[in-house]
């Protein structure tokens, strides 16, 4: 990435000082439970065709929607087919049925019966699904312009940038004009001889002193941690999902008008959806095409390549960087408390030491000799 043309002086000696052994290490990088549902009482007469567990599930179902089956048809979100096969079957008389067998009976007199019914799984989904993934679109797109627009993190990338060519001073390595975002995360394995002080206290420190503007750089990228929670792998998924969902929607949409006027009510239905449903789509595939372009643009912006670096690893190593950065800062503030405290204990002490022989000699000089 393009970084401000100033360029940040470091003290090669106190560098020397404290890295001289550890600098060699140091990488700037160049770029069921059974059914008992027959267990006790009299033995029923009802006729079973449906497995007795899943039976037993939907009739506890069915037994707290205080609705007469045949109603029940229009209400149902989800449903497996391959049950109502086995009623398909029956010739005898409905009522020596159970009352998951009548309800799925009751189904059956619905014209494609499972596509409608997926058909309205995916309407009563659609505005809390578009909702959500327009929400993790837009995190992504803020977290990279965020990132990309934050002057703070740009200056920070040129000091580490220079701080290594001065700690490689004198080699071949000394003169690199990038690194690799991964060795962000390699700052605090470089210690210094004190085993205590890493670089990333160094560049805190040195920040502080020269800097200290850059040092809450993290108020800069608001949308980062949400956003490595966030694969684009899932959010594919997803809009693929939706696409597909309201595809057939506009089957069952044209296929219903066959139906007569049984499905005169789920037409118009659909109707009233489709006219909102299809320009959401199109609004929400707009967004995810912008998503991906930006991903992509944030890798190449720190000069990585999308396919060996993704989104997800370029915001997964920014936000472990900015974590190890304030704890680094932290602890350099605490030590310099401690030591500030310190100094003047010691310098309390001191002048209690000088005030001593002074009260002492003023004692001696009031004291009458006899």
């Amino acid at each position: 990435m393009k970084l401000p043309s100033r360029v940040p002086d470091f003290d090669i000696s106190e560098l020397e000082h404290l890295f001289s052994a550890a600098a060699p290490n140091s990488d700037n990088g160049g770029k069921g439970r059974k059914s008992n549902r027959h267990s006790s009482g009299p033995k029923s007469d009802k006729v079973q065709l449906i497995e007795l567990r899943r039976a037993y599930n939907c009739e506890i179902m069915l037994s707290k929607v205080k609705v007469p089956l045949s109603c029940l048809t229009s209400l149902v979100l989800a449903l497996d087919d391959s049950a109502l096969d086995v009623d398909q079957g029956y010739s005898g008389d409905k009522e020596n049925l159970g009352k998951c067998e009548q309800f799925f009976l009751e189904l059956m007199k619905v014209p494609r019966v499972e596509s409608k019914l997926r058909v309205f799984s995916f309407k009563m989904q659609f505005h809390s699904q578009v909702s959500d993934l327009r929400s993790h679109l837009n995190i992504i797109n803020s977290a990279s312009e965020e990132i990309r627009n934050s002057m703070k993190l740009k200056r920070i990338m040129q000091y580490i940038l220079s701080l290594g060519n001065a700690l490689n001073h004198g080699t071949a390595r000394g003169s690199a004009i990038g690194f690799r975002l991964d060795s962000l995360l390699k700052l605090t394995d470089t210690r210094a001889l004190d085993n205590k002080t890493t670089l990333m206290h160094y560049l805190c420190k040195v920040l502080a002193e020269k800097l200290p503007e850059l040092l809450d750089f993290p108020r800069d990228l608001v949308s980062l941690d949400a956003s490595t929670k966030i694969q684009l792998k899932y959010l594919a998924e997803e809009m693929q999902a939706i696409s597909k969902g309201l595809e057939k929607v506009v089957w069952e949409l044209t296929a219903s008008e066959n139906d007569g006027p049984v499905s005169g009510n789920f037409r118009q239905s659909l109707k009233n959806f489709l006219s909102f449903a299809e320009s959401e789509v199109r609004s929400l595939a707009s967004l995810y095409s912008t998503v991906g372009r930006n991903a992509d643009a944030l890798a190449l912006y720190f000069g990585e390549d999308p396919a060996r670096c993704p989104f997800e690893q370029v915001v997964s190593t920014l936000l472990n960087f900015a974590r190890m950065f304030i704890k680094a800062r932290d602890e350099n503030l605490k030590q310099f408390e401690l030591e500030k405290k310190a100094a003047q204990k010691e310098a309390q002490n001191e002048k209690l030491k000088m005030s001593a022989p002074r009260k002492e000699s003023e004692r001696l000089v009031q004291t009458p000799i006899k």
